[in-house]
């Protein structure tokens, strides 16, 4: 069985429009170490998907909860690590200020949502487990940053949810 889990795809309004709160996991980690993420984390027992995205984002980047107007929830992610991960999104109301917890996350930082819903952006990869198995995703480079694997899966999703464009 898959443990229920989910993110908050932070939305923040900027000067030159919305962006998404990602963070890049602490090295310290003993999974995922040093990727790009979404804040969140598995859904704690009687928790909805939208209570644990929030608690998380506050755990992990110091969000309040007061500044986060839940919009609506995005299609659910399987990862091949047993995580059934609902993407809550979010907007972040003016006043944040990141505040991350080092022993989860080293950075926390934002990239424009027009990157990000642009199909371009994307490239698809893959790569072979220690098992064999050749694993497809997607990965896009903002910055010196590389957004793959189930963050970059989510974040395709959601522009297919917004766009009802189904990307190749």
């Amino acid at each position: 069985m898959l443990t229920p889990a989910a993110v908050l795809v932070g939305l923040v309004e900027r000067p030159k429009g919305l962006s998404v709160i990602l963070t890049r996991r602490s090295d310290a980690l003993r999974r995922h170490t040093g990727q790009i993420a979404l804040p969140g984390g598995r859904c704690e027992a009687g928790e909805t998907p939208w209570q644990a995205a929030v608690r998380e984002a506050h755990e992990e980047i110091g969000l309040d909860p007061a500044l986060v107007s839940v919009a609506g929830l995005s299609t659910p992610y399987r990862t091949g690590t047993g995580f059934y991960v609902t993407p809550v999104v979010g907007f972040v109301a003016e006043g944040y200020e990141p505040v991350p917890n080092p022993d989860e996350v080293a950075e926390v930082f934002e990239t424009p949502f027009g990157f990000l819903m642009d199909p371009a952006s994307y490239q698809q990869k893959e790569m072979a487990t220690a098992d064999g198995v050749v694993r497809r995703f997607y990965a896009a480079t903002w910055e010196d940053r590389t957004i793959w694997g189930a963050t970059a899966g989510m974040l395709r999703a959601l522009y297919e949810r917004l766009y009802g464009a189904a990307v190749a």
